[in-house]
């Protein structure tokens, strides 16, 4: 079996992060989301709050005894939600296989992918910039050969870090970790492995497999398995696509029209390479193509067109002339993609008059 390449992203302080972003003076001061009133929780505190020892769950009350300049400002869901939603979409613009856990964090298969010279870590490095930029907030992110390990890697330099566990690393990377920062460990299961002696994985590895299985039941195989960084679980993709799209920012801008004419044929080529990839996947509604300038302004237009099973280069030149009105500007990134039809697009267009 190749080897595997999966990020963990996960945003800092996320509900606190995207109030900070909105409200600048925010930045400056303990901040707590959620608990106001005698009986509220904090769901979600920046850094400034945890530094007073301030945590999610923690009652407001409790919050403001540890942190009396605790600023506490109630819970947006809506807001977060379309501030994740742009997140999500940025990560599946890299692949399609993103298996979101909440709002603020998901996990990533990039095994196949080829672009950013089909390194994970170029990869987690290109996203957290995007986010950064584009968002407004920071991720981290971790990166390693399974999920079980990218998740531990993306909390081991937060906030706004990046940790990179390599497959060769895994067994040195193991033996220190303490068994509290394996998955499904709390205090009573951490307390019965202190009892048999064990606090590192490294520790861990040396138990007997009939005595983990003994004490532990079905967790005790996983907690072995874990000890040795071990996990096969898959990223499960719940979503049906939407759309696919291959899209290329330049290192040096594109001088013009002509210049993006010349690369299409080979996003064209990556299109059709991710879509080969999809077995079952829907027709193909619209197709799209996106340009952001030198300027930073970004464009988009897309066009129904019902009858292609493969795109080809002369299917998204219409497209590029109507979106491009100015042949001589520079571009700096260039995109395209399809919409594949939902069940809730009409089939047929229906004629406004008889």
């Amino acid at each position: 079996m190749a080897q595997r390449k999966i990020i963990h992203v996960d945003c800092d302080c996320f509900y606190a992060a995207v109030e900070m972003r909105d409200d600048p003076s925010l930045r400056e001061v303990p901040l707590a989301v959620g608990g106001e009133g005698g009986r509220g929780v904090v769901t979600t505190c920046n850094y400034k709050a945890r530094a007073f020892g301030v945590r999610s769950a923690m009652p407001g009350g409790e919050a403001r005894r540890l942190c009396p300049g605790l600023v506490t400002v109630p819970p947006d869901m809506a807001r977060y939600r379309a501030v994740s939603k742009q997140v999500m979409a940025i990560l599946r613009e890299l692949t399609d296989l993103v298996e979101p856990l909440s709002l603020d964090e998901a996990f990533l298969d990039v095994s196949d992918v080829t672009d950013h010279k089909g390194s994970a870590t170029l990869m987690a490095r290109y996203l957290r910039q995007r986010v950064k930029e584009e968002v407004g907030i920071t991720i981290s992110a971790g990166v390693a050969p399974n999920k079980f390990l990218a998740k531990i890697a993306s909390d081991w330099k937060k906030p706004d870090g990046l940790f990179v566990i390599r497959p060769e690393d895994v067994d040195g990377f193991v033996q220190d970790l303490k068994v509290e920062k394996l998955f499904g460990v709390g205090q009573v299961t951490a307390g019965k492995l202190h009892g048999l002696g064990v606090a590192t994985c490294g520790d861990l590895q040396n138990i007997p497999a009939d005595v983990l299985l003994e004490k532990f039941g079905k967790q005790g195989y996983r907690l072995r398995e874990m000890a040795y960084g071990r996990d096969d679980r898959d990223v499960v993709v719940s979503r049906i696509a939407k759309s696919v799209s291959v899209e290329r920012t330049f290192s040096q801008d594109l001088p013009d029209k002509r210049a993006c004419e010349s690369v299409m044929a080979s996003l064209v080529a990556d299109l059709n390479l991710r879509l080969s990839r999809k077995a079952a996947r829907k027709p193909i509604h619209k197709l799209f193509i996106k340009i952001r300038y030198s300027d930073f302004s970004t464009h988009t237009l897309e066009r129904v067109r019902d009858q292609i099973r493969e795109p080809a280069m002369e299917d998204y030149q219409p497209l590029l002339d109507e979106l491009v009105t100015d042949a001589q500007r520079p571009v700096r990134l260039l995109g395209l993609g399809v919409r594949f039809r939902s069940d809730e697009s009409p089939v047929m267009q229906l004629r406004l008059f008889d």
